[in-house]
Formats: structure tokens, sequence, C-alpha cells
């Protein structure tokens, strides 16, 4: 079996237990992801622009 696709599965069943068992400790992982993703995109935007300037 591929190894790519274990870590998916992985991956999903620790999401969906994640869900299950402790809905609102996965809307704190949520928050905490989106949170993650606009500060990367925020400082890329920050690089782009002093790249330009």
């Amino acid at each position: 079996m591929d190894i790519k696709k274990v870590v998916v599965y992985v991956v999903v069943v620790f999401i969906l237990w994640t869900i299950i068992t402790s809905p609102a400790r996965a809307t704190e992982f949520v928050g905490v992801g989106f949170e993650g993703i606009s500060t990367a995109a925020k400082s890329v935007g920050e690089f782009m622009t002093e790249l330009v300037d």
C-alpha cells in the first residue's frame, strides 16, 4: 500500500475522531488553522510588497 494513502487515511480518521469526540476542541483547531493561514497570507503579501518597492 502506498505510504501517502496511509497517511491521508490516518489524518482523516484523526479529524473525524476529534470532531465526534470533542466538537468544541475541533472548533478551536479550525480557528487556529484559519488564523495560521491568514497570518501566512499576510506575510506573503507583505513580502511581495517589499519586493516590488
